[in-house]
């Protein structure tokens, strides 16, 4: 699909907008602290109705409103007649949240997920290497979530259960009224960490692929490390035996610490340098290494779009050149125009910084939010 119209109203400063989006995608260079991260912020913010920055709702409203919208209409550049609209707002007052599709609201959030089939590249992205396991459960879980049939209601499933167990161990509840919830958590915790085993083990190779490109010849690993033993033997479907031992054994730690210690809320995945000793490349990597790690993630996340959906991803590219040495922007550059994308939608301080596509984009510019076409 393609975006071929923006409206924005009230989404952080950008005010009161109407764009027409070109088939190819654009370019827009303004200034530091104008509004260019928070174009692409509206932009993908249809497709997984969140910050791609971690911001909460409230925070993407306007100065002195209440409520912001988006709209985005979607052309499949196959079918001439295949469109979609979709539509996001958020009311500070009362916390409401409203998705339609074509003007219709799904009956549950999630059914609305993905439709721009969007991957976005940000030097903020390191935060999924240099941060502790939770920022790299939260990268698997919205990639699956977007890509996976059942990832996410297996997910939100694992949750609710987890929170009425956990609730159950704080609160010094007997042992059997805690294990109510042993067949629930373990048929939707053994789901979630099969299907983050088998998309990690089906990509290892890409990225392994995408990180060698992108610095020059190094190697890296990226690999699952489950909370949970499974026994190397053993058969995909033996996830939830493998999580039922796993719970029968940490029972007492439980009734100590009062909360549930295996699952896959534990869950990490590894970037490791292949070296004579495999190091993590968050403990002993360099910052190139760990900028490096960060941009093959997004690039195995734009495969799995193309493999999963069927159709070429919308790039949104934040500024990302601005903190690569000149090797490896080289590099990212050539790799980005020979993959197979659809449109790019890209921010630079300055024209000399746009270098994706640099002949076809169309360049916008943008002042205190107002975006200049």
């Amino acid at each position: 699909m393609r975006l071929t119209h923006l409206s924005v109203r009230r989404f952080r400063n950008l005010g009161v907008q109407d764009l027409e989006i070109p088939p190819e995608g654009l370019a827009l260079v303004g200034e530091n602290a104008q509004g260019k991260s928070n174009f692409l912020e509206a932009i993908y913010y249809l497709e997984t109705f969140r910050s791609f920055r971690g911001a909460r709702d409230e925070q993407l409203i306007g100065f002195d409103h209440d409520v912001f919208r988006i709209v985005g209409s979607l052309t499949s550049p196959d079918e001439a007649a295949a469109s979609v609209e979709v539509a996001a707002a958020f009311q500070k007052k009362g916390r409401r949240k409203k998705v339609t599709i074509d003007g219709h609201e799904p009956e549950r959030l999630s059914d609305g997920l993905g439709r721009l089939a969007a991957v976005v590249f940000s030097p903020a992205d390191v935060s999924i290497i240099n941060e502790g396991p939770a920022e790299r459960r939260r990268f698997l879980d919205i990639v699956l979530s977007l890509n996976a049939p059942g990832y996410l209601r297996s997910l939100q499933a694992f949750r609710r259960t987890l929170q009425q167990r956990n609730a159950a161990l704080k609160d010094g509840r007997p042992s059997a009224v805690v294990h109510v919830w042993d067949d629930a958590l373990v048929r939707s915790g053994a789901a979630v960490m099969e299907a983050r085993a088998d998309w990690i083990e089906s990509m290892s190779s890409s990225f392994t692929g995408y990180y060698s490109e992108v610095s020059g010849g190094q190697i890296a690993g990226f690999a699952y490390r489950p909370n949970v033993s499974l026994d190397p033997d053993a058969g995909a479907g033996d996830w939830s035996e493998a999580y039922r031992v796993a719970l029968e054994a940490s029972a007492e730690r439980e009734r100590r610490m009062g909360t549930t210690v295996v699952g896959p809320h534990r869950d990490d995945a590894t970037v490791s340098l292949a070296t004579d000793r495999p190091l993590e490349v968050r403990d002993f990597g360099s910052g190139g290494q760990r900028r490096t790690a960060a941009l093959a993630l997004r690039l195995v996340e734009a495969e799995t779009i193309r493999t999963a959906r069927g159709q070429e991803p919308i790039v949104l590219m934040d500024d990302v050149f601005a903190e690569l040495d000149d090797g490896r922007s080289e590099r990212i550059l050539d790799l980005i125009e020979r993959e197979e994308t659809g449109q790019v939608i890209l921010t630079a301080p300055k024209d000399s910084d746009v270098k994706v596509r640099r002949g076809t984009l169309p360049r916008w510019g943008i002042r205190s939010g107002v975006i200049e076409t």
